[in-house]
């Protein structure tokens, strides 16, 4: 039972990982090269454009909050950090301004990138990217007289990402001849809104960053963890007792088949149980189901804001935790040779 986190009606069992190898008699917890390549594995179970949900199976809690930490603050992106305001006569002061220009995710690939040095005012091709926005309001003469719809009454009243223009600096227009250049993630991110005679003209400095230093640098919207879901029905559950359980669970994990003309309740899908333990509620069914995580098994998911693809986030959170366990060898073999 040490492999499972029982969940009961007020409390919840085993959920302590061992501090030692043989804390718990007939449980082997050593460490094992060989058996912990046997039994680890990953399996993708969703890819879509920006969403990942993959099962890392046969690992601890502690690894799978190192790679969900890596990925909200030590992966890489290329984010605004510096806005030239030459022309703002919007209502929108130039630093919230500068503020949702910050926010806005850009597509483009940070590995391209060197880290800019903080004594450099300017930046270079190789660790900066420069946007202009220049958009001024003005008044459209085909509009209708009798018209109140400002969409039909003003041109460019309304700022949207798409406005943003690159501005090529050095070789980077070489660098990305045969690639999508870089740009807003998305192109209708509304920035500010603009009455006729208001105008915006800036320019911003993209610079390669991690989220531990500023939140616009994260590559994800959400990375979460979260144990596979067990349910055990310990005796046959028939009739009304079978429908009251189906609804004490989340859509599709409890099935209720009719066998023989009657109602009886089995096990369809544990993994879409959300855990809320509602079947505690009833007396007369909550002896009847057991409820469990597996603790060694974990359904990873990864929501890409788009920067970069879910998938090659999760490759560079495990190149990120390569280079600290490199460097935690090299100061292991530094301090030997003191």
């Amino acid at each position: 039972m040490r492999s499972r986190v029982q969940l009961g009606e007020f409390s919840l069992q085993n959920v302590h990982s061992t501090d030692f190898p043989g804390n718990y008699p007939g449980y082997d917890d050593t460490w094992d090269l060989e058996r912990f390549q046997k039994n680890f594995r990953m399996e993708i179970t969703k890819m879509e454009d920006d969403l990942l949900e993959f099962d890392m199976v046969g690992i601890d809690a502690a690894m799978a909050n190192a790679f969900r930490r890596i990925l909200l603050a030590e992966v890489p992106t290329m984010a605004i950090e510096k806005v030239y305001v030459y022309k703002n006569t919007s209502i929108i002061q130039d630093e919230i301004l500068a503020h949702r220009l910050g926010l806005i995710p850009i597509r483009t690939d940070p590995r391209l990138f060197e880290y800019r040095n903080s004594d450099d005012a300017e930046g270079t091709e190789i660790d900066t990217l420069q946007f202009e926005l220049n958009v001024r309001c003005t008044r459209n003469p085909r509009a209708a007289k009798d018209s109140s719809d400002p969409s039909e009454l003003y041109l460019d009243h309304k700022v949207y990402t798409s406005h943003m223009k690159w501005l090529p600096q050095g070789n980077q227009s070489d660098l990305f001849h045969d690639t999508d250049p870089p740009r807003p993630v998305h192109s209708d991110i509304l920035i500010a809104q603009l009455r006729p005679g208001q105008e915006i003209h800036v320019i911003v400095h993209c610079v390669k960053g991690v989220g531990k230093d500023h939140a616009k640098f994260s590559p994800v919207a959400t990375a979460s963890y979260r144990l596979l879901p067990e349910i055990t029905l310990l005796h046959p559950i028939e009739g009304d007792l079978a429908e009251r359980l189906q609804k004490c669970f989340s859509p599709g994990v409890i099935m209720v088949d009719d066998v023989n003309g009657k109602k009886v309740a089995r096990v369809e899908n544990s993994r879409m149980d959300t855990c809320s333990r509602e079947i505690f509620r009833h007396e007369d069914l909550k002896n009847l189901v057991r409820m469990a995580r597996v603790r060694d098994h974990f359904i990873f998911s990864i929501e890409s804001t788009g920067i970069l693809a879910p998938d090659v986030l999760m490759k560079e959170a495990i190149m990120v935790l390569m280079g600290k366990c490199r460097r935690f060898l090299n100061e292991l073999d530094a301090a030997q040779m003191d």
